[in-house]
């Protein structure tokens, strides 16, 4: 997966679960695993790690600034 690929796909999971977005993500990870899809299980992972990425991003923006 292209590196912009993936940081779309952080974005697009923080739109459709909000909150939750992280942890769908790692469910889907886990669901792939289970399959036997360890290509696929380490591509959610990225994304997941993106969304964290994406989220701490997010709450440093709204910080106020002293």
């Amino acid at each position: 997966m292209e590196e912009i690929d993936l940081w779309r796909a952080a974005d697009q999971m923080i739109r459709l679960y909000g909150p939750d977005a992280a942890l769908q993500a790692g469910l889907r990870a886990d669901k792939m695993l289970d399959q036997g899809d360890v290509d696929g299980f380490h591509v959610w992972k990225r994304i997941a790690g993106a969304i964290e990425d994406l989220e701490r991003k997010q709450q440093t923006a709204g910080e106020s600034m002293n």
